[in-house]
């Protein structure tokens, strides 16, 4: 499933690759619609198949192979980790939230199968994430020790000091004028959490160096922020088709944002800093970590 590091391939190509490796094992670990009872099956594959880029799991196996580690043990976890993920987007969505009845080009969880099928399926991933990383064949081909610690940083990064905690945040802040260190706050916690723990369960679960382990986190935590100023600049100028959602949302919410406090120009500049920041942080690694460099750049690329 690796891509070598001597082939001649684009970030588009990578990410296919990556993504169709994610994909697959995420067919194998959710049940189909034939099993009882279908419907939370039905609203489970709906969501988490939906069309996601799945950059938190290939973020996941790209750091393992940079510190060396083979990609394949880790994918379960990695798998995880979208789970976790796609039931955050499912409960965002919900009217109490952000009240969105498009993501990804497609009617939201809520809309399809009402709000409470939609809260369960999100409930449902998230607890069997958990399920999924500590299952028997999974915990057989990784170290004991290091599946115990990834387990509790992912559990605390969606959590009230990490994802959760963001939202709430974030839905107090609405309507509300709040200093820069609250918007920071916001970000880091929301978003940037789980991409760094994405980055330090492939480091950890690859037998990571207290060095290198160091130096992915704080290309992790730039990178995460980056992403979501780079979100939060979407909202305002992105292509609707190519979002597949409806943009000028955070605006008509209140929400607090890097366009609103900084407006757009400062916006992309430090998300600018932040990429250049986190590619500066993987000078200690060789061509292994060419696709990290290629994921920060494709932050500030990206249109969707």
């Amino acid at each position: 499933m690796n891509v070598k590091p001597n082939e001649n391939v684009t970030l588009k190509e990578y990410l296919a690759r990556q993504k169709t490796e994610v994909d697959g094992m995420l067919e194998a670990l959710i049940p189909d619609e034939t099993i009882y009872p279908p419907e939370i099956f039905r609203a489970v594959r709906y969501s988490l198949f939906a069309g996601g880029k799945r950059i938190r799991p290939i973020l996941c196996l790209a750091a393992a192979e940079a510190v060396g580690g083979k990609p394949e043990p880790i994918l379960p976890v990695a798998c995880a980790i979208e789970m976790i993920h796609t039931y955050s987007l499912i409960h965002d969505d919900l009217p109490a939230m952000d009240n969105d009845d498009y993501r990804r080009g497609r009617l939201t969880s809520h809309k399809v199968f009402g709000e409470d099928l939609a809260i369960l399926a999100g409930d449902a991933l998230l607890t069997e994430a958990f399920q999924v990383m500590t299952r028997r064949e999974v915990a057989a081909g990784l170290p004991p020790a290091r599946l115990l610690q990834v387990v509790r940083e992912i559990a605390e990064a969606a959590g009230w000091f990490g994802m959760v905690g963001g939202q709430v945040l974030d839905v107090q802040s609405e309507g509300q004028t709040v200093a820069p260190e609250t918007l920071y706050a916001i970000h880091r916690m929301k978003t940037g959490a789980m991409i760094l723990v994405s980055l330090r369960t492939g480091a950890i679960l690859a037998g990571a160096a207290e060095e290198a382990l160091a130096a992915l986190s704080d290309y992790g935590r730039q990178i995460g922020l980056a992403f979501q100023i780079a979100d939060d600049i979407l909202n305002v100028e992105g292509d609707k088709a190519l979002l597949g959602k409806g943009t000028g949302s955070d605006a008509a919410r209140g929400k607090v944002t890097f366009p609103l406090l900084l407006g757009l120009e400062a916006s992309r500049s430090r998300a600018e800093e932040l990429v250049k920041g986190a590619i500066e942080a993987l000078a200690p690694f060789d061509e292994k970590a060419e696709p990290l460099r290629w994921i920060a750049r494709y932050i500030l690329e990206r249109k969707s």
